[in-house]
């Protein structure tokens, strides 16, 4: 296969799931996505295909033959490989996705799951893990005319700073991170309640509701809802 950096692909992905269907499925729509993609069914196989392609993102079926992706996940970092790791998993258990990410993982997708989201999922932990692109402010998010500074802390709409607590700040980044893309109530709880809260989505539409007090008074409305399906954060002149 063709290593090639001067392609403009977005990002290379390796994708480890040792159902054939699901697995070409994924690599042929990750494709069409703009990312170059090559696979793996074993954890075995997925451990010297990762050493040897050295992916930007690992997208692994937690369930595989010979191993399971939490230890393919620890044999990867014992080998001082630290590209992001999006699970794969059937079960939607807190436990397991809290050993997930106690191993090192980035993200995870619960089975069965929607293309549109993989991708989303995909593209929200390449930004967090790799950041700001070489013309931006270091660590800071921007879309359109409102800011976020991870390290400062500080968020502004043009030249007004805006006071946010540390949720709120939690939620913005998590919109921010994946403006002009929809997300649901359920995947805004899993990133910004840290994958154990157990109360009611209701808890969302409050914290939608106290941001938009915040940001949408200053200028053009950004946060919009879309009706039995979530939100979606975009700039003023994209409307």
């Amino acid at each position: 296969m063709s290593t090639d950096q001067d392609q403009n692909f977005e990002a290379r992905l390796l994708v480890v799931d040792d159902e054939p269907n699901i697995r070409d499925l994924l690599a042929t729509s990750l494709r069409f996505a703009g990312f170059e993609v090559f696979t793996a069914s074993t954890g075995n196989e997925a451990i010297r295909e990762a050493t040897e392609n050295k992916p930007d993102l690992v997208v692994l079926d937690v369930m595989l033959p010979d191993m399971d992706g939490f230890t393919v996940t620890r044999r990867l970092r014992d080998r001082g490989e630290q590209y992001p790791i999006l699970f794969l998993t059937a079960k939607d258990d807190t436990k397991d996705k809290v050993q997930g990410l106690t191993v090192g993982g980035d993200d995870y997708v619960t089975k069965p799951f929607s293309l549109e989201e993989v991708v989303a999922r995909i593209r929200a932990v390449l930004r967090r893990t790799h950041g700001a692109s070489e013309d931006t402010v270091e660590s800071a998010l921007v879309v359109g005319d409102l800011s976020l500074d991870e390290d400062s802390h500080e968020v502004y709409r043009g030249d007004i700073a805006i006071d946010l607590s540390p949720t709120e700040f939690k939620l913005l980044r998590y919109l921010m991170l994946n403006s002009g893309r929809v997300v649901s109530k359920t995947q805004i709880l899993d990133h910004v309640w840290d994958y154990d809260w157990s109360g009611e989505v209701g808890i969302v539409e409050s914290y939608i509701s106290y941001l938009r007090r915040k940001i949408d008074v200053i200028g053009e409305p950004m946060i919009h809802t879309k009706r039995g399906i979530g939100y979606v954060l975009r700039s003023a002149e994209s409307r």
